[in-house]
């Protein structure tokens, strides 16, 4: 070739080596333009191919006589051809080459093969586009290291946008103190990293009437997903729900065999517009939680699927062990806040036992320990309260109360519906009858039926929409004073077995209190009862005599006391008058006074005077056995002469109202009843037409404010200020004057005015 050096071989000119090697010089420009390592082509602007050598022709397995002709942009895949005339054709027309413009051709089996072209756009004399001539390069090789590479890239990309997600999963759980918020953090968080249609977090809850092998299944977080997929992805695993928990991440995939197999699954995912759903197990140290349901498919907003109808789609390795992982820190933040909202319910829980005890401590009877109970009840724990006490006739419901003020005229009206003791199948009936809390979680229509006492209890109840009932019988030492019947309407969260528990602390709170207010009112019946028998009736009409007695027992302890009066016609024409207080204000108190009293009525059958009441008394006291001490005042008095004897055994003198003024009587005291004797002195005088004698026992002066002496100053000014000697006025004043709502010791006041 001219212009090119060639550098002779070994052993001469004459030698063959060269003649063959010489011969291949002088045909190389054509051999190296047909079978060059790329192929080379040449074309009219509008792409004709009009010359092409071998190799190209080679790469399409197609004859050259086929390839002329054909227009290149004809030989490109559907890609090529819209670059080539959007992209290629406009560059060269504006820049006169275009240089490693990638493209794919079609080979003549329909195969792709990956390219790289050059080309270069030649004019004619006058500057016209006139021909097109192109290099390809075979790219396959190239294009595959490429795509692994972009391959590797989004690799990591999406490795480091799972380890962001996983890192925003972590500190949102972190920050999350209920299991609602857990929920919520699961549900976006997961959705968004695997742009899911919806999403659900359900919780496993075993329900305690439920069949064990078909656990109860609770939306705790929900966003996108139909409730009827739910419901029918829970029938369609059935009783094998809890082994399917362990199966691990799973996919549901909507195809032929799921629609015969599963129908009503299908057709709640076909009218979702999903196309598979993915079951993620939520986990804690090894126990089933629940599961991450995670709905995929296509909705309006997807104007292009690049997955052919009916294409299979599986989850990737990396998907799965993100959902995996997100399964077990769901379950155990889910553990972290049951236990947090656990501590919190127990301090609630404790709060409200505290505030019921403090609450039953102020109450003063039954009826009002009730009511308040009741009140508090549906403040804090229940939507309806009924509280029960067993009597001699029937269950007395002294207690109704509703949470919603709207229903509280429905619950007023079971007030009225005293249920049966004996035949009844009613929760509140069977728990007093066994003796045990009867625990209704799920109340159905069936169950309300079987309560009812008549069609009307049965309307109250429906319209009261009860969803649970627990009743506590109130059991004290073995006696059933009634029971406290707790409901939850369908509006509150089902009642738990740590509610139950509460309930059946504050029965046996309420319990108590009910059995002790019981006796305390028995205590307080029996001594009114005791008190009635043991006081002398009215005192007897005398003439000339206008008289009044007041009897008052404490307010502390029992409603009886020591103390006594009494007015007793003597042989002739005397009285006997006496008033005592014997020490105490309890039971035994009243019982002394009844045999005090019996005794010195017995030993007026024949006349002693006061003096020797006393002597008798203290030298026969030992005989008596008389378990307290007393003291008492003794006295005769003749209406028609005024003829005034007393004797005192350790007892306040009497007043004296005379003419506006009040004075003690000069009375000396011999030794209380009880203590070693001693004689005895009487006082004698005359009661004045007019005036007013006052008897009266020690309750009436003493105060723990102030001191014996002042109690009498006050007796005398309040006596001289009553501006009255009428004996029933002259009682009520000294009674308003001295007296208060709370007394600390019995009060026993005997009046008399000679008139």
């Amino acid at each position: 070739m001219t212009g090119m050096a060639e550098v002779p071989p070994t052993g001469g000119p004459g030698n063959e080596p060269w003649g063959r090697l010489d011969r291949l010089l002088d045909e190389d420009p054509a051999e190296l333009y047909e079978n060059a390592p790329m192929g080379y082509l040449s074309a009219t602007t509008d792409g004709r191919i009009v010359k092409v050598n071998r190799t190209f022709c080679s790469w399409l397995g197609r004859p050259a006589d086929e390839v002329l002709g054909t227009r290149f942009q004809e030989l490109l895949s559907t890609g090529g051809r819209v670059y080539y005339e959007t992209h290629l054709t406009p560059l060269l027309r504006m820049q006169g080459a275009v240089r490693e413009i990638a493209l794919d051709l079609v080979r003549a089996d329909g195969t792709l093969l990956s390219c790289l072209a050059n080309a270069v756009l030649l004019r004619d004399d006058e500057g016209t586009p006139a021909l097109v001539r192109a290099t390809v390069f075979e790219a396959t090789a190239r294009r595959r290291y490429e795509r692994e590479l972009l391959t590797a890239q989004r690799l990591a990309e999406e490795s480091e946008l799972r380890s962001l997600t996983l890192q925003r999963v972590v500190s949102d759980l972190a920050a999350a103190t209920s299991v609602e918020d857990v929920g919520s953090v699961i549900v976006e968080r997961s959705r968004a990293a695997m742009d899911a249609r919806g999403a659900a977090l359900v919780l496993v809850e075993r329900a305690r009437h439920e069949t064990p092998d078909v656990p109860g299944l609770r939306p705790l977080w929900s966003e996108g997903l139909s409730p009827d997929v739910l419901l029918e992805l829970r029938a369609a695993a059935g009783g094998r729900l809890a082994v399917e928990l362990e199966r691990g991440v799973r996919s549901i995939v909507l195809d032929d065999p799921l629609r015969t197999a599963q129908p009503a699954l299908a057709a709640a995912m076909v009218s979702s517009a999903l196309t598979e759903l993915v079951i993620v197990p939520v986990t804690a140290d090894g126990r089933r939680l629940g599961v991450l349901v995670l709905a995929l498919g296509e909705g309006p907003g997807d104007l292009i699927s690049l997955q052919e109808p009916e294409e299979p789609r599986s989850l990737a390795a990396a998907d799965v062990d993100l959902l995996w992982t997100i399964g077990r820190q769901a379950g155990q933040a889910l553990e972290r806040a049951r236990l947090h909202e656990q501590t919190a319910r127990q301090a609630e829980r404790a709060s409200f036992l505290l505030e019921a005890a403090r609450l039953l401590a102020e109450t003063a009877d039954v009826p009002e320990t009730v009511e308040r109970v009741a009140e508090l009840v549906v403040g804090r724990l229940a939507d309806l309260c009924v509280i029960d006490l067993d009597t001699d006739e029937a269950l007395t419901r002294p207690a109704v109360r509703h949470r919603d003020p709207a229903r509280l005229h429905l619950a007023e009206e079971l007030r009225t519906r005293h249920l049966p003791r004996r035949s009844s199948g009613h929760p509140s009936v069977q728990a007093m009858r066994r003796g045990s809390t009867e625990w209704i979680a799920s109340v159905d229509d069936e169950f309300l039926r079987r309560i009812a006492v008549d069609d009307r209890h049965l309307e109250v109840m429906r319209a009261l929409e009860l969803a649970a009932v627990v009743a506590v019988p109130l059991t004290v030492e073995g006696r059933q004073l009634g029971v406290m019947t707790l409901a939850a309407d369908r509006s509150r969260e089902p009642l738990t077995a740590a509610d139950v528990e509460v309930a059946e602390q504050l029965a046996l709170q309420l319990a108590l209190v009910v059995a002790k207010a019981q006796r305390f009112d028995l205590a307080v019946r029996t001594s009114h009862v005791l008190q009635d028998n043991l006081l002398p009736p009215a005192p007897p009409a005398v003439e000339g005599l206008a008289t009044a007695v007041r009897y008052l027992a404490a307010t502390r302890g029992v409603d009886v006391g020591g103390d006594f009066y009494d007015v007793v016609p003597l042989p002739g024409e005397e009285i006997g008058l006496a008033v005592g207080d014997v020490v105490g204000h309890d039971i035994t108190a009243a019982a002394t006074m009844g045999q005090l009293r019996s005794v010195y009525r017995a030993l007026l059958a024949d006349g002693p005077g006061p003096c020797a009441v006393v002597d008798r008394l203290q030298t026969g006291w030992p005989l008596l056995g008389l378990q307290r001490m007393a003291t008492a005042l003794f006295a005769s008095l003749d209406p028609s002469s005024g003829a005034l004897r007393i004797a005192s055994a350790g007892h306040p003198p009497p007043v004296l109202l005379h003419e506006g003024r009040a004075a003690f009587l000069p009375v000396r005291p011999a030794p209380m009843l009880g203590a070693p004797p001693s004689a005895a002195t009487e006082w004698t005088g005359v009661l004045p037409v007019g005036a007013t004698l006052i008897l009266f026992t020690d309750g009436l002066v003493e105060s723990h404010s102030a001191d014996i002496d002042e109690g009498f100053d006050r007796l005398l000014a309040a006596t001289s200020s009553a501006g009255t000697s009428d004996p029933d006025a002259l009682c009520d004043h000294l009674l308003a004057e001295l007296t208060g709502a709370h007394r600390a010791d019995d009060i026993a006041l005997l009046v008399l005015t000679r008139r």
